[in-house]
């Protein structure tokens, strides 16, 4: 028997921090997450040696970890964790942030996902990518994420009848969100003449569907509310989140994800309905899963995706907003940072502080999680709903 959720009353999180993405960098993954650190003490008013406690994420810190990042940055903290989720490692960190300082265990802690990018980070990831993933990709001369989600992205296609064009609405739509980003590394308009002709890289992804790899961080604080009015920084309320591993494992290839089991828990905890969601900042490593998070959290059912797109203007001013910086497909991915690209817009949606690509009147926001990628489907889900103070 599944006991009831808590909820995460008296919790907050604030201090969106995001350090400027580069395409390449020579710094280390460790000077990201200083960046974002240093960020954090100056956009809250908190010293980092007053943060006792900090989560990180990061591909590229390896062998270090968080404990070893504290040490070198003077803090000394009671609630210590690194986190190696990917894409949903940035609402894992959220919810384990919040139980402490729920619990009392942290009045303060640091959740920061950085990634340093050099001409040959992406070969050293093939090189380094899942054993599992591997053993059965390599055999066939692929390697790396970019044919498992094709995979993925054929078996939906031929399942619910979805077309590149479908696809194509996603990435435009982000794009000209980005534009209004001028932290986004994307700088030029994308037209559906050029996502169709744009080089393929494992049919049926092409270019247009494929982050960029950055160097760069992202990172938050989650603090009790009593705390953010006495440093007198704006924040939002978390009202919900949920996360799930290796869910529907009798599905022979993903068409749905974690967020599928939980969804009603969700929306329970959060107090609403989807209708009641201002403004979505989906996890978009690939078209295909922004299309199977628009399903799976109840904005239209499994196998519309293909149709809803069709209907709807995800653009900033447009009737359903998301990823509303551009998301990774056009801010740009830096590595484990790409998961907390999403959560900390969501946060800046809900405290009005999104500057050019803030979304009028702002209730509730809604920010997803999605990583692990194996062959056949990406193992870690997670969603958090904010509300705005």
């Amino acid at each position: 028997m599944t006991a009831t959720r808590q909820g995460y009353d008296g919790v907050v999180v604030t201090t969106p921090t995001s350090v400027p993405y580069q395409r390449f960098s020579t710094e280390t993954a460790h000077w990201w997450a200083g960046a974002a650190l240093r960020g954090l003490a100056e956009g809250s008013g908190i010293s980092h040696r007053d943060m006792d406690g900090l989560s990180l994420a990061s591909f590229g810190m390896a062998p270090d970890s968080a404990i070893n990042f504290a040490q070198h940055a003077g803090m000394t903290v009671r609630h210590l964790d690194t986190v190696p989720l990917g894409g949903a490692a940035a609402t894992v960190s959220l919810r384990r942030a919040a139980r402490a300082v729920q619990a009392g265990d942290a009045d303060v802690v640091a959740c920061i996902g950085a990634d340093t990018n050099t001409p040959d980070s992406f070969r050293a990831m093939l090189a380094g990518f899942s054993r599992f993933a591997q053993d059965a990709v390599y055999p066939v001369g692929a390697g790396g994420a970019n044919a498992s989600f094709a995979l993925l992205t054929r078996h939906y296609m031929q399942r619910f009848g979805a077309t590149r064009e479908d696809f194509a609405r996603i990435c435009i739509a982000q794009r000209d969100n980005a534009l209004k980003n001028p932290r986004a590394l994307m700088k030029k308009p994308l037209t559906l003449d050029a996502y169709m002709a744009a080089r393929p890289v494992s049919d049926p992804v092409h270019l247009f569907d494929c982050v960029m790899p950055c160097a760069g961080a992202e990172a938050f604080l989650v603090m009790r509310e009593e705390t953010a009015k006495a440093q007198g920084i704006p924040f939002a309320r978390v009202t919900g989140t949920i996360e799930r591993h290796h869910a529907f494992p009798d599905d022979p290839v993903q068409i749905r994800g974690g967020w599928a089991q939980d969804v009603d828990d969700l929306y329970a905890m959060a107090g609403c309905t989807p209708s009641d969601i201002d403004v979505l900042q989906t996890y978009d490593d690939y078209p295909v899963i922004v299309m199977m998070q628009f399903e799976d959290l109840g904005f239209c059912a499994k196998g519309e995706g293909p149709a809803f797109v069709r209907s709807h203007d995800m653009r900033i001013a447009g009737d359903f907003p998301q990823n509303t910086s551009g998301g990774q497909l056009s801010a740009g991915q830096a590595g484990a940072a790409g998961g907390h690209l999403g959560l900390v817009e969501a946060i800046r949606q809900a405290t009005g502080t999104a500057g050019p690509t803030q979304v009028a009147d702002v209730k509730r926001a809604m920010a997803l999680g999605f990583g692990m990628i194996n062959y056949e489907r990406g193992l870690a889900s997670a969603a958090v709903v904010l509300e705005a103070a």
